[in-house]
């Protein structure tokens, strides 16, 4: 004999599933590449620097990018688990795009400027009313390597992450 499911039911099996972050595996993704992005960064720093810099962890800039890292990780997790055809995917491509157009555009730009407008006020007579401004942060952005190198670390963390579910 065939079971009926009502309703009530229903509403009653999903109640009972706890809905909790752990079981979001495109979330857990992002937060991941996001954290190990982060991470990378004191290697990457060191590497090219010479020098341990643990505020590079908390800072945005630098390679790779973390920014991109999660986006992409997103997009593909949410690729993985419900298809390419649907929508949440759709949505969360043109976020990872629009997100990293902006970090190799208007932010990588805007980091340059403060750089140069950092050197001008270095410049200026101690006297002068500006001279004692706070320097502007000028790791702001990313370079299109910074860029692919963390949405390629996207990919990786949300295929593994698919694959050990």
């Amino acid at each position: 004999m065939d079971e009926v499911l009502v309703a009530a039911d229903a509403s009653s099996r999903v109640r009972s599933e706890p809905s909790m972050i752990p079981s979001n595996l495109p979330l857990l993704t992002a937060f991941l590449s996001f954290a190990l992005a982060q991470f990378l960064k004191l290697f990457t720093t060191w590497y090219k620097e010479k020098r341990w810099d643990s505020r590079r962890m908390l800072g945005s800039g630098g390679m790779p990018s973390s920014h991109s890292a999660t986006v992409t990780s997103l997009a593909v997790a949410i690729g993985l688990q419900e298809g390419m055809g649907g929508p949440a995917f759709a949505v969360a491509v043109v976020l990872a795009c629009v997100v990293m157009y902006d970090a190799t555009g208007v932010r990588l730009h805007a980091g340059r400027q403060a750089e140069l407008l950092n050197q001008i006020v270095c410049e200026l007579p101690p006297e002068h009313p500006v001279s004692n401004v706070r320097p502007l942060r000028d790791s702001l952005g990313h370079t299109p390597l910074q860029v692919v190198a963390g949405a390629i670390l996207g990919c990786v963390v949300a295929l593994l992450m698919r694959g050990s579910s």
